[in-house]
C-alpha cells in the first residue's frame, strides 16, 4: 500500500491536472487550444516566446495529465483540449471552491 492509496481517486486526479497547469507556458497553451479547434506544435511555438523543444515538453506534460490530446496527421500531431477531462476538472474545481 502506498501513500496515494490513502486518497480518493478524484483528489489524485485533480492534483494531477493542477500540477500540469502549474506553469505559465502551459496555461497559455491551454488558453490557446481553448480558443481554437486545435493546433500543431509549430502554430503554438509561433504564439510563445519559447523554443520548439520547450513547447514540445510542455505539450507532453499536458498530454500526460490528460488535459490535452493529440491526433496524428503525418507528419504532424494536432493538439486539442480533452473535453471530457477539461469538463471533469472544471466541475471538480467548482465543487472544491464552493
Amino acid at each position: 500500500m502506498t501513500r496515494k492509496d490513502n486518497y480518493q481517486e478524484d483528489s489524485i486526479e485533480i492534483s494531477r491536472f493542477c500540477k500540469a497547469l502549474a506553469h505559465p507556458a502551459r496555461i497559455t497553451i491551454v488558453k490557446l487550444l481553448l480558443s481554437k479547434d486545435g493546433c500543431v506544435c509549430g502554430d503554438i511555438v509561433k504564439e510563445l516566446p519559447l523554443a520548439q523543444s520547450t513547447v514540445s515538453q510542455h505539450l507532453k506534460e499536458l498530454k500526460s495529465a490528460g488535459i490535452i490530446q493529440g491526433s496524428i496527421s503525418p507528419p504532424r500531431i494536432k493538439y486539442c483540449i480533452n473535453k471530457e477531462n477539461w469538463d471533469k476538472l472544471r466541475e471538480s474545481l467548482l465543487f472544491f471552491f464552493k
